[in-house]
């Protein structure tokens, strides 16, 4: 398991498609370029959705883990 130091969490467990990556982009917004932010879902989907959704938005994925009852993410907000 890779470890990182975050600037804001978001627990997104229990719900369920586009709610996790909806939450996130609300998060997001409110991070300064650099400011790293953890989620945490239960949603299998977001497995390929994060990725996805990192790409479109300019976002650094540093890190997803699949640690079987949830996933983790740690996403930078790059600079505007």
């Amino acid at each position: 398991m890779i470890d990182f130091t975050w600037d804001a969490e978001l627990d997104c467990k229990g719900l369920l498609c586009p709610l996790p990556v909806y939450r996130t982009s609300q998060a997001i917004a409110r991070l300064g370029a650099g400011q790293v932010l953890r989620v945490e879902c239960t949603d299998p989907g977001s497995l390929a959705d994060f990725p996805a959704f990192a790409r479109q938005r300019g976002l650094a994925l540093l890190a997803a883990q699949d640690q079987g009852d949830r996933q983790v993410f740690y996403l930078r907000k790059e600079a505007a």
